[in-house]
């Protein structure tokens, strides 16, 4: 994992699987108590930093998530948590900004992905975000879809649904949809309460790959039984739950859609983001508004587990709301607050844009 005496090296296999069990179980909030915890402890604990740094990637605080994966780095050079980690964060800056300084960032995001799959070919989640990266830059910056199909390969030894998943996304990039739809039936077959194989499957379905190879009246009634089918696999989890009621949503039926989630609110695990979806679900379709605007108000007041958008998507999503009941004002405020959290948010200057029209 590191280069360190084998004893230390010892230590750290038994300190990190449990943080690894928790993020790749999406458990961010149990993750920040925890390693706030440890780093009161020890504020030098590059371990703790490493964690905190990916669970602050998936609530889009990347800034922090950098310093904090920078931190590690400066201790432990080579731990592959903390590769990991700062790759993690300079790719959601490297987004976020689309810019020349993202494009710098996103090449070193590449280097620090392929570090960390050096320095610990165990870790899966650094072969699947270097896997997807290979696929999504271009060849001139690094991409390679044959580079991104062994990384497929390498995860499959480690997790095999996982290893069929990834192969099935980087297939479906390539426009490849019938080579794509049985390595995501193998994965289901594999993971079927797995709720990022149900997720990407779902989304998937709706890609436009899918559309081309399948029309869009098949595509809406494959997607409508295979959220029925899959429902009951992931009804705990509250990613596998949102990704039923999008399928919904994509297929023309948002009420089925905010009926899933007022159904299942209560056995997922984080009802945070089940309360974001219904605001989304709200937003989108023009239904259920005041108690999508109230589910969102309640999000806004509580920690929220991390997720697609975070705090400025909950923004994002209120301010689309108040814009429907006509309450204007509030609904510039609202996409402001997004603006705040994320300068370069398209959604709510789009919102800016059409209220200044209104």
């Amino acid at each position: 994992m590191i280069f360190a005496p084998a004893i230390f090296l010892a230590h750290v296999q038994l300190q990190s699987p449990a943080y690894r069990a928790d993020l790749d179980a999406g458990r961010y909030l149990k993750v920040m108590a925890e390693t706030e915890q440890r780093l009161r402890q020890d504020p030098n604990d590059a371990l703790a930093l490493a964690a905190r740094s990916q669970a602050l990637c998936s609530l889009m605080r990347f800034a922090e998530a950098l310093a904090a994966a920078d931190r590690a780095v400066a201790l432990r050079p080579g731990l592959a948590e903390a590769l990991l980690a700062r790759g993690l964060a300079r790719a959601g800056e490297a987004i976020r900004q689309r810019n020349l300084s993202g494009l710098r960032k996103a090449l070193n995001a590449m280097d620090d992905l392929r570090a960390a799959t050096a320095a610990d070919p165990t870790l899966a989640s650094a072969w699947t975000s270097l896997g997807l990266a290979y696929e999504m830059l271009p060849g001139l910056l690094g991409g390679s879809t044959s580079k991104a199909l062994q990384c497929a390969s390498s995860l499959r030894a480690l997790n095999p649904a996982r290893g069929d998943l990834l192969q099935a996304l980087i297939l479906v990039e390539e426009d490849r949809w019938k080579e794509a739809e049985p390595y995501f039936g193998r994965a289901l077959a594999l993971a079927p309460q797995d709720p990022e194989v149900v997720g990407q499957w779902l989304d998937a379905l709706d890609s436009r790959p899918a559309r081309k190879a399948l029309g869009e009246a098949a595509k809406n009634a494959r997607l409508l039984s295979e959220a029925a089918r899959l429902l009951p696999s992931v009804r705990s989890r509250a990613q596998g739950v949102i990704a039923v009621s999008d399928a919904y949503v994509h297929a023309g039926q948002p009420e089925t859609a905010w009926k899933v989630l007022q159904d299942h609110l209560h056995q997922v695990e984080a009802p945070s983001l089940v309360r974001q979806q219904l605001g989304k679900v709200s937003a989108l379709s023009g239904t259920h508004l005041q108690e999508g605007l109230a589910a969102l108000d309640q999000v806004l007041r509580e920690p929220l587990e991390g997720g697609s958008s975070g705090y400025p998507g909950t923004w994002w999503r209120k301010g689309q709301i108040l814009h429907r009941l006509g309450r204007n004002d509030e609904a510039r405020r609202a996409a402001q607050e997004t603006l705040k959290l994320d300068s370069k948010h398209r959604g709510a200057r789009e919102l800016l844009e059409k209220l200044d029209r209104s």
